[in-house]
């Protein structure tokens, strides 16, 4: 059962990331929401990263997107993502925010689809724009 969190108790965004994958069972990709309110925003400041889950590395594309946090995964080769990673920072700043803001209104109206993600801290829905084929490729 999903509950409110004490501030202290809630799942950091990187257990929900790793335990979203591993729900899924390492699927070739996927693209979630998660609400801020829901958890600690361990990977403040990180736009596109590696992420390693029991063997399978993902590369991570991750906005905040007020009123959630934006997590698109799609498993490939470990990679040096610090270029890549600056330069989304960089347009984010430039921009002031406001394309980010402007796709999490917009996700508000849009998400169709939620699933729950249990972790070691408890439950937490991630949210989906459509449900997505957990096998697809693409």
């Amino acid at each position: 059962m999903l509950r409110k969190f004490a501030k202290s108790t809630l799942p950091k965004a990187s257990t929900v990331l790793t335990s979203h994958l591993r729900q899924r069972c390492y699927p070739h990709w996927t693209s979630y929401f998660v609400k801020y309110k829901n958890v600690i925003n361990d990977q403040k400041g990180q736009s596109h990263f590696n992420w390693e889950v029991d063997g399978h590395n993902y590369h991570i594309l991750r906005t905040g997107c007020w009123p959630y946090i934006k997590y698109h995964c799609t498993e490939r080769p470990l990679q040096d993502l610090s270029l890549e990673d600056k330069l989304f920072t960089l347009i984010k700043i430039v921009n002031f925010g406001i394309p980010c803001l402007a796709y999490g209104i917009g996700a508000l109206f849009l998400i169709n689809h939620k699933e729950t993600v249990n972790t070691t801290s408890g439950s937490v829905f991630v949210y989906f724009l459509y449900k997505e084929d957990p096998h697809a490729k693409f």
